[in-house]
C-alpha cells in the first residue's frame, strides 16, 4: 500500500517545502556559476543567426555553413542588456540544476507509488534529462536555423534589427518548449508501465493526438505563423510513434516479469 494514503496534509506540505528548497538550492548555486560564462552563452545563442543548413546526400547527411548574420541585435534601453544577461544565466541555470529538480520531482511523488514503481526513480531522472537535452539540441541545431532564416528573410526589403532581450526571449523559449515535448514518449511509456494507458489506445487515439499536437504548438510556438507551428507540430507527431513503439515494448516485458 502505497505510503501517500497514511499522510496527512500537514506532512504533504512540509514534503512539498523540503523538495522546493532542494530545487532552488541546486538553482541558486547553478546561477552564478552560469552567470560568470554569460557572455560566451549569449555569443552561443546567436550562432544561428550566422549558419545555414546544407543537406547532402552522404553521412552524417547535414552540414553547417557559416555565414554573414542575417541580422543585427540591437538593446534600446539602458537597462535592457544587463537583465538580458541575468536572464539567460537563470534560465541556463535551470537546465543546468535539472537532474536535481526532477529528482526532486520524483521523490515527491514516490510515497504514492508502489515498492516496484520507486525503482524506476534513477531511470526517470536519467531518461527524463537526456530527453530534454536532445530536444533543446534539436531545437539548436535544426529548428532555430530554419525558423530564424525563414522569419528575417521574409521580406528583404526590410532592414532586420531585432532587439536583443526579444531575441533572446524568442530562442529560450523555443529551447525550452522543444526539451518539454521531448519527453512525451519517456511520458507515454512511464504511463504505459503503470497502466494507465496501453500501446492500444495510444494507436487507436492517434488522430485526436494529431490535433492536440499542433494545437500544443500553436500554444508553444513563440510566434503565431504556421511555418514555426509545423516545425514542433511534426516532431511532436513523430514522438508520439516513438512513444507508442515504447510503450509496445514495455508492455511486452512487462507481460513475462508478471507472469
Amino acid at each position: 500500500m502505497p505510503d501517500d494514503a497514511k499522510m496527512p496534509f500537514l506532512a504533504h506540505l512540509e514534503e512539498l517545502r523540503k523538495r522546493l528548497i532542494w530545487c532552488f538550492s541546486a538553482i541558486g548555486i547553478a546561477f552564478p556559476l552560469v552567470f560568470y560564462f554569460r557572455t560566451v552563452l549569449l555569443q552561443l545563442l546567436q550562432w544561428p543567426l550566422a549558419t545555414d543548413i546544407v543537406m547532402g546526400r552522404r553521412f552524417p547527411f547535414i552540414a553547417f555553413r557559416p555565414k554573414p548574420p542575417i541580422a543585427k541585435l540591437i538593446a534600446l534601453g539602458p537597462a535592457e542588456t544587463l537583465w538580458t544577461h541575468f536572464k539567460v544565466a537563470f534560465i541556463v541555470g535551470l537546465f543546468v540544476a535539472l537532474p536535481v529538480i526532477l529528482y526532486q520531482i520524483w521523490k515527491f511523488i514516490e510515497p504514492g507509488l508502489m515498492p516496484k514503481e520507486r525503482r524506476f526513480a534513477m531511470p526517470f531522472v536519467v531518461l527524463s534529462t537526456i530527453c530534454f537535452f536532445l530536444g533543446a539540441a534539436f531545437c539548436f541545431f535544426i529548428v532555430l536555423p530554419l525558423a530564424l532564416q525563414f522569419l528575417l528573410t521574409f521580406d528583404p526589403t526590410i532592414q532586420q534589427m531585432p532587439r536583443f532581450s526579444e531575441y533572446v526571449d524568442f530562442t529560450l523559449k523555443f529551447l525550452l518548449a522543444f526539451g518539454v515535448i521531448f519527453e512525451l514518449p519517456l511520458a507515454m511509456t512511464i504511463a504505459a508501465r503503470l497502466g494507465l494507458v496501453t500501446p492500444q489506445f495510444l494507436a487507436r487515439n492517434r488522430k485526436y493526438a494529431i490535433l492536440v499536437n499542433f494545437v500544443i504548438a500553436a500554444i508553444l510556438t513563440p510566434t503565431p505563423d504556421i511555418f514555426n507551428q509545423s516545425l514542433m507540430a511534426l516532431p511532436l507527431c513523430l514522438l508520439y510513434e516513438v512513444g507508442i513503439i515504447a510503450a509496445r515494448l514495455t508492455a511486452r516485458r512487462a507481460k513475462p516479469a508478471e507472469g
